[in-house]
């Protein structure tokens, strides 16, 4: 089964939905298929988490994915990684500013093929 991927769809977006899609195909993990999925719907859908959100929500050593953008309002004090199609200036400047490290979503797929312990964020 492929996905439906329009022509609008940017380059870079286009490969990061086929990394997962083949990530999930090799490894068996149905998180991986979800996340492409998500980000092959409309952008209208995607998730905007901000920073504070990821802040509340998440423990020290944690592993967000956002299928989505991750804005930079609010503070980070937890030291997570944090995987998303794309991040705002402010927010990549506060989490490197935490220690926190952060990523395209693939990028974490690659490291994680099985999705353990990988929370989704919208």
């Amino acid at each position: 089964m492929s996905l439906d991927v329009s022509n609008k769809v940017s380059r870079a977006l286009t490969q990061e939905i086929e990394t997962l899609a083949n990530i999930s195909r090799e490894s068996g993990s149905k998180l991986w298929r979800d996340i492409a999925e998500r980000l092959a719907s409309r952008r209208r859908g995607y998730a905007s988490v901000n920073l504070s959100k990821i802040d509340k929500y998440a423990k020290d050593g944690d592993i967000i994915v956002v299928p989505g953008y991750v804005l930079g309002v609010g503070k980070i004090s937890k030291k997570v990684t944090v995987g998303a199609y794309k991040f705002s200036k402010t927010a990549m400047e506060k989490l490197s500013n935490s220690g926190c490290a952060f990523m395209n979503i693939s990028e974490i797929a690659k490291d994680n093929p099985k999705g353990t312990n990988v929370k989704i964020m919208r």
